[in-house]
């Protein structure tokens, strides 16, 4: 089972990413759950969401305490919130920044702001905000870093993310649909 955690903020689009990863890992044939954790937060408040995919029936209703993945949305957020809590070495962590994975992993190192210290291998970063500004015109990025996603992980691939795309933004129209397909297919690109 892979189990992914997704940090960003209210109004980032976090519950829509863990649903994308939902319906593109289901569309390839695996079992998938998603689902957020987030009270009464306003918009810009500090939200996260849990996904997992499995070749076999999923029973575990937690939170994920011990990612595989981490997708932090807003970098932000490496600064007032533990967002590599139970992180293992082994975790993929991918950034939306503009700076590069070892500058991350040093200033994560040297300014001890979170529990766990990943190497620069296990970082990738994306300029995702730039990319959703380019093509959305609007700092939503949640399409753009799943691109990413589906290139660095592996566990979706574009085709069935931009299937997820379609069907979960059909009803916001074609426009903004095809160009939620074009920022995730950029960065997955890129």
């Amino acid at each position: 089972m892979i189990q992914v955690r997704i940090h960003g903020r209210g109004g980032q689009g976090v519950v829509t990413s863990a649903e994308l990863i939902a319906i593109a890992a289901f569309k390839n044939g695996l079992y998938a759950q998603a689902f957020p954790y987030f009270g009464v937060e306003r918009s810009g408040a500090p939200i996260q969401a849990f996904v997992r995919l499995s070749e076999q029936a999923i029973t575990i209703r937690e939170h994920v305490y011990e990612p595989d993945i981490i997708i932090i949305q807003d970098a932000t957020l490496l600064e007032s919130v533990d967002v590599l809590s139970g992180a293992k070495k082994s975790t993929k962590i991918i950034i939306n920044t503009s700076q590069a994975s070892d500058e991350i992993a040093q200033k994560i190192k040297t300014e001890k702001i979170q529990s766990f210290i990943p190497d620069a291998k296990s970082i990738h970063t994306v300029d995702a905000t730039k990319i959703a500004l380019e093509i959305l015109g609007k700092n939503i990025m949640n399409t753009t870093i799943l691109g990413v996603f589906a290139k660095f992980t592996g566990k979706i691939n574009l085709d069935s993310l931009k299937k997820a795309i379609i069907e979960k933004l059909s009803h916001k129209g074609d426009k903004i649909t095809a160009a939620n397909i074009a920022a995730a297919e950029k960065a997955y690109n890129q």
